[in-house]
């Protein structure tokens, strides 16, 4: 029996991984905040450990016998101050990886995000290409730096990290990104840009969770970085249309130019900032790359490398998506 000790269990991804681990008869040990809502993984039977990424002794205990850590806390967004993101996703690393760092743990899984990409058109970028030193939003600055200090620490103190970057991760449980599109659809607010004929890096969180465990053993995966999709083309349009005829809402009609998505996206951030608002502009320039840019990354060398096969197809995936989302 495997021991994973998973950060952000009470997240998205992280109950999904707690939830897979249960399912294969491995512990999954889980730490969460004080505050988090524990009841789905108390129903699975995951061990939980109260505390933060920086309590060292509270670490130290918890992490005696683990095989396995999967990384999945993070500070997620995209508007406020980078220093907050770089707080909780690099400091917070840190702190964490000093904790593992001497632990006999067979792997590492750091869950990054295809967000550290240059916002920009992509045609079946791979993972050869290099990052950009400065971002458009706190969130993706601060990945690129999180990673860059995961795989400093495999370097130099030898910790076994794989880092996996997904691209727009969907289905059950998502309590972010789906509820507040589904209320825009409901309000008539969505409006194409580019007529969403662009694509979209649909990542179903099982798939996801195939990569993750895959990279928990494989031995090939260690010191690696690879991309994550459900590798086929998802249109913008698809999208949003599979969310509006799943819940029975009517789908968008508007539609703006990118050019002009670009202007706006600008001109409202400057705006917002200027007069420090705590809340974004409808229109970010985060929200234009999710939206406008064509965001295909290949996943060649997930498949070659560790076999990577994505499982579940978009409209199966999306039906899981939209069938939790009427239920809650």
């Amino acid at each position: 029996m495997t021991i994973y000790f998973i950060t952000g269990a009470t997240g998205f991804v992280g109950s999904h991984v707690a939830e897979r681990v249960r399912q294969q008869g491995h512990t999954a040990r889980c730490l969460v905040r004080a505050s988090g809502d524990t009841s789905f993984l108390k129903s699975i039977g995951a061990e939980i450990v109260v505390g933060e990424l920086t309590d060292a002794e509270v670490l130290k205990a918890a992490l005696v016998g683990v095989n396995v850590v999967v990384h999945s806390a993070a500070k997620v967004g995209d508007w406020g101050p980078v220093d907050e993101y770089r707080t909780v996703n690099v400091e917070g690393l840190r702190a964490f990886l000093d904790a593992v760092k001497g632990v006999p743990i067979t792997r590492f899984v750091d869950i990054s995000s295809l967000g550290v990409y240059e916002a920009r058109h992509h045609y079946g970028t791979d993972e050869t290409e290099p990052l950009p030193a400065s971002h458009i939003d706190g969130y993706t600055q601060s990945k690129v730096e999180a990673e860059s200090l995961a795989l400093e620490y495999h370097r130099r103190y030898g910790v076994p990290v794989t880092v996996l970057r997904p691209g727009f991760i969907y289905g059950p449980r998502d309590r972010s990104v789906l509820p507040r599109l589904i209320e825009r659809l409901k309000a008539g607010s969505v409006v194409y840009i580019a007529r969403g004929q662009y694509a979209l890096n649909t990542t179903f969180v099982g798939n996801l969770v195939d990569a993750i465990l895959i990279a928990a053993t494989h031995p090939a995966a260690v010191g690696e970085v690879f991309n994550i999709t459900d590798g086929e083309f998802v249109s913008k349009k698809k999208f949003f249309e599979a969310v509006a005829d799943g819940m029975g809402l009517p789908r968008p009609k508007r539609n703006i130019p990118l050019l002009l998505a670009k202007v706006l996206a600008k001109w409202r951030e400057r705006s917002f900032r200027r007069r420090n608002s705590p809340t974004p502009p409808r229109l970010t320039q985060a929200v234009l790359k999710f939206a406008g840019l064509n965001l295909d990354y290949s996943i060649g060398k997930a498949r070659m490398v560790l076999g990577y096969s994505p499982r579940v197809g978009f409209d199966d995936g999306m039906k899981q998506a939209i069938a939790w989302a009427k239920g809650n």
